[in-house]
């Protein structure tokens, strides 16, 4: 699987939280549709670098679960997820994921004696799944104003 890890996956410190806020929202209040032009003050020649706007809106969203106190893994849309990763990105545990590939719920393909998914798949499962847990919700709200509780 074609992953980038941040923050080698663990939780950032104290120092680390309070750099990516205030970076953070220094950022987010300077977001543009041409992005970003940042002056690299170490550098000796003084260079500027040029920042997409596509990836100024991800920077201020990694800062943003940094500053929650989260570590941030980041996967190419197209990448392709061990069970154990999928059943992580849903919160479930392996064998109920492992239930939903054999129902079919989710597609995936084997690798040897191995399950891949897709993490576009995973991902529109979990909106369905989302979807369906807020309309539920909203029919027992409405069941619960007619009864007048």
């Amino acid at each position: 699987m074609a992953q980038i890890t941040l923050a080698a996956s663990t939780l950032p410190s104290d120092t680390e939280v309070i750099l990516a806020t205030e970076t953070m929202r220094v950022l987010a209040s300077r977001k543009t549709r041409e992005g970003l032009r940042l002056r690299l003050v170490d550098d000796p020649q003084g260079r500027t670098i040029e920042l997409p706007a596509s990836s100024v809106v991800i920077l201020v969203r990694v800062l943003e679960e940094m500053e929650k106190g989260n570590a941030v893994t980041i996967l190419p849309v197209h990448a392709e997820l061990t069970s154990q990763e999928a059943a992580d990105l849903l919160n479930i545990s392996r064998p109920s994921l492992i239930d939903l590939l054999q129902r079919g719920e989710i597609p995936f393909r084997k690798v040897g004696t191995h399950r891949r998914i897709r993490l576009d798949d995973v991902m529109a499962y979990k909106r369905k799944a989302e979807a369906a847990r807020r309309a539920a919700l909203e029919e027992l709200a409405a069941y619960d104003q007619e009864l007048g509780l």
